[in-house]
C-alpha cells in the first residue's frame, strides 16, 4: 500500500475528510458511518442534507449493507455497468442515515474503476462518500490545486493523484427503471 493510501485510510477511520480524484473531478470523501464527518462535507459544500451523496466502493459486497437486496434481473443490470462511470440509485435500507440518503427512499451508489479510488476503498474496508470537490452550484475541481482554492486547509488530506477519462460527471440512472436521471 502506498504512503498517501495509508495516510488517507488512517485520516478516514479517525473521522477526517479527504479529497481525491474520481473518474471526472476530484472528489469529498468520508467515512459513512461517521456522520459527523458527512455533515462536515455537507457544511464545506454548502449542499443541504436532503439531497443526498453517492457511496463509491470496490466492489458490489461493500455496498450490500447499504442497500435492500436487489431482485436478480435489477442486480445483473447493476452489476454489469461496473466497474465503471455508473451511478445507480438503489433501494436504501431504512437505517440508513438520512444524512447519507438525504430525503429518497434511494441511495446513490457506485463500483469505480478508477484505481486511486479502488484501492483507498480496498484499505480502507468499505465503501466512501463521494461527492464532487466543490461549493454546491460551482464548478468541481479538477485538481488537487483548486480544491486548495476552494477549500483551502479546511480538509483533512488532499490525495493526489491523475483524473480519470471522463469529461463530465458519471452518469446516473435509476436501478429498478433503468431510467437515465443524468447523462454523463
Amino acid at each position: 500500500m502506498s504512503d498517501r493510501i495509508a495516510q488517507a485510510t488512517s485520516i478516514l477511520q479517525q473521522g477526517g475528510v479527504i479529497a481525491y480524484p474520481t473518474e471526472a473531478v476530484y472528489g469529498l470523501g468520508c467515512d459513512p458511518n461517521r456522520l459527523d464527518a458527512v455533515q462536515r462535507i455537507l457544511d464545506l459544500k454548502q449542499r443541504p442534507a436532503e439531497k443526498g451523496l453517492i457511496l463509491v466502493a470496490a466492489d458490489f459486497s461493500q455496498l450490500e449493507a447499504w442497500l435492500l437486496p436487489l431482485e436478480p434481473a435489477i442486480r445483473q443490470r447493476v452489476l454489469a455497468a461496473w466497474p465503471g462511470p455508473v451511478t445507480w440509485l438503489c433501494p436504501v435500507r431504512p437505517e440508513v442515515s438520512p444524512l447519507v440518503r438525504g430525503t429518497h427512499a434511494t441511495l446513490a451508489v457506485r463500483v469505480s474503476a478508477h484505481p486511486l479510488v479502488q484501492s483507498l476503498c480496498k484499505a480502507f474496508g468499505g465503501p466512501l462518500i463521494s461527492t464532487s470537490a466543490n461549493i454546491s452550484d460551482q464548478p468541481a475541481a479538477r485538481s488537487a490545486a483548486e480544491v486548495q482554492t476552494i477549500f483551502g486547509e479546511q480538509l483533512d488530506l488532499i490525495v493526489e493523484g491523475e483524473l480519470g477519462e471522463s469529461a463530465r460527471p458519471t452518469e446516473i440512472r435509476d436501478a429498478l427503471t433503468n431510467t437515465i436521471i443524468r447523462s454523463a
